[in-house]
């Protein structure tokens, strides 16, 4: 789709929904919702977090707490509730949900939205902020911005990493576990949706800024390339752009080599016009620098032709390296396969802006947001250590490889919404439209491998001989979302408090994705001298034309070497909520799915007869409910069920090879993957024993039919590659506590100060399950197998920790800002794949352990020359928790990936104007 169209599909939109008077909502415009007496009972005093004495605690009660601001599909749900203290969300919400008010994000002094997440019950982040609900993998977790759906700039996920949303650009953070009929149906683990600063109630200018570092990476040794000489920035300056003679041939839908498409000359020319020293030499850094950002935001509000309209900005840009020195080792052989020493350091600049504009005209609020951000990552990496399959290691000597590897990749996400709120006294209407576009950018992907030979005493490159190579790939994915949906309810006038609700959506999501694989080779056999260069001589225009070094395609021409995702969901809802009884509350409905997914794979080169897999169309009908009782007016017993569904991910799906930088392991899809369905249910009891304070216990069970599991698989050598299968079935159950106290500290001569108690914990258990005459199917041509090949019947699902616990312990002053914060977080070990199969026996799986950490936040607010300053110290990783990912092998155990995470330390400080 070009930009023009694009563009005039956003503008037509914004007219739908956006009247000129005005285009967004204002921070706190929504009254506090009705709550029926569903909670507390009419006239709970405790219902309200209000200034006075507590009176079961006898404690000073805090100030009313700032509005909290939460957009999400539906009308009369939670989508609507903006009120005064977390205690009122949790308990008016119909549904089971935990809120993260921009104060709670504050207090956990994380700088990413997934970091403050984890301190939710149930939630870890794995990775790059891929967030796990109750230890289900990321393909069961929907996140929404503002009630729409999101793109990934991740190839290997459909689910966006939410550690590109700084803090600072979001209002709340709402994760709703127990399912309604207003969400998607891919709503698995939960959902998290993110509402996204709106207008503040005075006019502000805030400027900040942070310097830190980690023991593992600041003025440590780690391994750098030059790239370009804005690669600070997050920008290239066209150094890696593909144009010239080679982008001309790139563009050519011809396999690049030497023979029907081009001749010798043709090639010479084309190799020669790759930017070689600026992206092959690696160089020690031994002192790398620190971490840095700035950011700063402002908004304002007015009158205009009867409206209050607001304007809110806000920017952001950080720098910060990470070094880690990684033990990495597979099977074969007799034991270990390959060994290998790898030192690599990332250098992450993420730049962010967001611009809202908001209105309310009477009871109608109307909101536009528009979001960029950019991650750009710069990796070099260099390893040492040998591979059996090459030959023995040698006895007290040099290592047998050095393997090298630079990359850049940029991640950008673009997202721009309408959304329309619209109160007529019992009747409301919610209308939302989205569009948002994803990219994934990688260009110069260079690697390269050097044996040692005993015989010269030195490293050796012959560009022929494996693993003696170099190799360049160039990869790009864009994705397109558009989003579009309507809600509307109608309060049943009586007692009863009914709320009748319906609703429609449609989703449009499409993807391409383009990898292409490059080798040098030479002509003939290169001179020993010349294969004792550096890389970047190595392939210099010199050698190029002197020894016929050539560029030859080694991507896969089956159709993988381009790949086009689509997917479409219609939906319609209906809804009933209503109380029962005076003290027994119900809300129930259903959800209609059609959706259609499909992966086509583009006949780049003109080959024809590329097979293909035919699309993925099902109807699915999804039934919720929940009955809340409320035993007393402080106590309620909440009851859930319904059936949702996930969807095979489109990187799932595609069989393009891709080289995850996170897990240095290639991926690949499986084409024949289906739907998993899942029947969810949920019992949870809650006691709000005092104003934000709280314990609940829950207890909950899946029953997940054909779920998507990663499976480890060997190559012909020892290398570990990873692809996807479905399971026939798996169950998951837990229970989960949670529990919030405060504290009053004036007997210890701390007046207006409190120490803040918050834990929880979840413990959940899973096993897949297998019977003789299952079967599944991978992507080798073997067509269907029996799954007892690839699944252990009992087997714990991928992502799955038994063990989640995260706590708080604060000291904070209730008059005026000053936090001081110790934040653990405990999760088991989890599966990160399925054991690979060696000579037709599958091994034990592959598990990580994240372990303890302790961090510790201090926020200090001042007053200076009469302006606002905030001051903020954070220690992150105090235990020194390092990360390990191993594999046991006849009782022996392999670290598949392990390395020093580092203690971390930042210090910075904002003012307001």
């Amino acid at each position: 789709m070009s930009d023009a169209s694009r563009l005039a599909k956003l503008l037509l939109l914004t007219t739908i929904l956006c009247p000129a008077a005005a285009l967004a909502q204002t921070s706190g415009a929504n009254p506090p919702i009705q709550t029926p007496p569903t909670g507390p009972a009419a006239g709970d005093t405790t219902a309200v977090d209000a200034p006075g004495t507590d009176a079961q605690t006898g404690e000073q009660a805090a100030e009313p707490e700032s509005q909290i601001e939460v957009s999400a599909p539906g009308a009369d749900t939670t989508s609507e509730i903006v009120v005064r203290g977390r205690r009122n969300i949790l308990r008016a919400a119909p549904e089971v949900v935990s809120v993260l008010s921009s104060e709670d994000i504050a207090r956990t002094g994380e700088g990413d939205i997934a970091g403050a997440l984890q301190r939710v019950p149930g939630l870890s982040v794995v990775g790059n902020g891929f967030v796990y609900v109750r230890g289900l993998g990321d393909r069961y977790s929907l996140a929404l911005l503002n009630g729409l759906a999101l793109p990934s700039p991740e190839p290997l996920r459909r689910v966006v990493p939410l550690d590109i949303f700084p803090t600072s650009v979001v209002a709340s953070a709402v994760v709703q576990k127990s399912y309604s009929v207003n969400y998607p149906g891919e709503f698995g683990g939960g959902v998290i949706n993110l509402t996204t600063s709106s207008v503040p109630r005075e006019t502000f200018l805030s400027i900040g800024g942070s310097i830190g570092g980690d023991t593992e990476t600041t003025a440590k040794l780690g391994y750098t390339y030059y790239g370009s000489r804005t690669d600070w920035l997050g920008y290239d300056n066209g150094d890696r752009s593909i144009d010239g003679v080679f982008g001309d041939a790139f563009r050519s839908n011809k396999v690049i080599g030497e023979g029907a498409n081009f001749n010798r000359a043709q090639i010479q020319a084309i190799t020669a016009d790759l930017t070689n020293s600026r992206t092959s030499v690696l160089q020690r850094n031994f002192d790398i620098p620190a971490n840095y950002g700035v950011d700063v935001s402002g908004g304002t509000s007015f009158n205009l032709a009867g409206a209050e309209v607001g304007v809110i900005a806000s920017a952001g840009f950080s720098n910060s390296w990470r070094t880690r020195d990684a033990l990495q080792q597979t099977q074969g052989g007799d034991l270990i396969g390959t060994e290998f020493h790898a030192v690599r350091t990332d250098n992450r600049v993420v730049a962010n802006g967001l611009v809202g504009l908001s209105a309310k005209i009477g009871a109608h609020n109307i909101r536009f947001t528009n979001l960029l951000i950019r991650d750009t990552l710069k990796i070099g990496r260099l390893a040492a250590g040998y591979d059996v399959q090459i030959g023995d290691p040698i006895p007290n000597g040099p290592a047998q490889q050095i393997n090298q590897r630079t990359a850049w990749f940029e991640r950008q996400l673009f997202n721009s919404q309408a959304v329309g709120e619209f109160d007529f006294g019992d009747i409301d209407l919610d209308l939302r439209a989205g569009y948002a576009n994803s990219q994934r950018n990688a260009p110069y992907e260079r690697s390269f491998n050097y044996v040692y030979d005993t015989s010269v005493a030195d490293y050796v490159n012959n560009l022929t001989t494996n693993p003696q190579s170099a190799g360049i790939t160039f990869s790009e994915l864009d994705e397109d979302v558009w989003n579009l949906g309507g809600d509307l309810s109608y309060r049943v006038p009586g007692d009863r408090n009914i709320t009748l609700s319906a609703g429609a959506a449609y989703l449009d999501t499409k993807r391409g994705s383009t990898r292409r694989d490059f080798a040098f080779r030479p002509a003939s056999s290169l001179p020993q001298g010349v294969t004792e260069q550096r890389p970047d001589s190595l392939l210099s225009d010199f050698n190029v034309y002197t020894y016929n070094i050539l560029l030859v395609e080694t991507s896969a021409l089956g159709g993988t070497a381009r790949y086009e995702g689509d997917l479409r969901v219609s939906a319609g809802y209906g809804q009933v909520t209503g109380d029962i009884l005076p003290n027994l509350r119900f809300q129930g409905g259903v959800r209609f799915e059609n959706g259609k997914q499909s992966v086509t794979l583009v006949d780049l080169f003109n080959q024809g007869n590329i097979a293909q897999v035919p699309a993925i169309e099902e109807n699915y009908w999804l039934p919720a409910a929940t009955l809340t009782w409320n035993i007393r007016p402080d106590m309620q017993l909440r009851l859930h069920g319904s059936k949702t569904l996930a969807r095979p991910q489109f990187r799932e799906l595609a069989p393009q090879v891709y080289f995850d930088t996170e897990s240095d392991r290639q991926f690949f899809g499986n084409p024949f993957l289906t739907d998993s369905t899942l029947t969810n249910a949920e019992a949870r009891y809650e006691w709000y024993f005092a104003p934000q304070q709280r314990v609940s216990v829950a207890a909950f069970y899946k029953r997940i039919n054909k779920p998507i599991e990663a499976i480890a698989l060997f190559t012909g050598g020892a290398a570990l590659i990873t692809t996807f299968g479905n399971a026939p079935r798996a169950q998951l159950y837990g229970v989960e506590l949670e529990a919030q106290k405060n504290f009053p500290l004036s007997g210890v001569g701390l007046d207006r100060h409190r120490l803040v108690l918050i834990g929880n914990y979840t413990f959940s258990d899973s096993e897949i399950q297998v019977e003789d005459g299952d079967t599944t199917i991978l992507n080798d041509l073997r067509g269907d197998r029996p799954a007892r090949e690839v699944f252990f019947d009992g087997d714990p699902l991928t992502g799955q920790s038994r063990h989640i616990a995260n706590a708080q312990i604060g000291i904070e002053n209730t008059g005026q800002l000053q936090q001081l914060t110790l934040l653990f977080n405990y999760a088991s070990k989890r599966v990160t794949s399925r054991g690979p199969a060696s000579g037709g026996v599958r091994q034990d799986d592959i598990f990580e352990r994240p372990g303890f950490t302790m961090d510790l936040v201090a926020r200090q607010g001042l007053r200076i020359m009469g302006k606002e300053l905030e001051v903020k110290f954070e220690a992150r990783n105090l235990t020194n928790q390092d990360y390990e990912e191993t594999q046991e092998v006849r009782g022996t155990r392999l670290f598949v990936n392990r390395y020093r995470l580092g203690r971390s330390f930042s210090l910075g400080a904002s003012v307001k104007f």
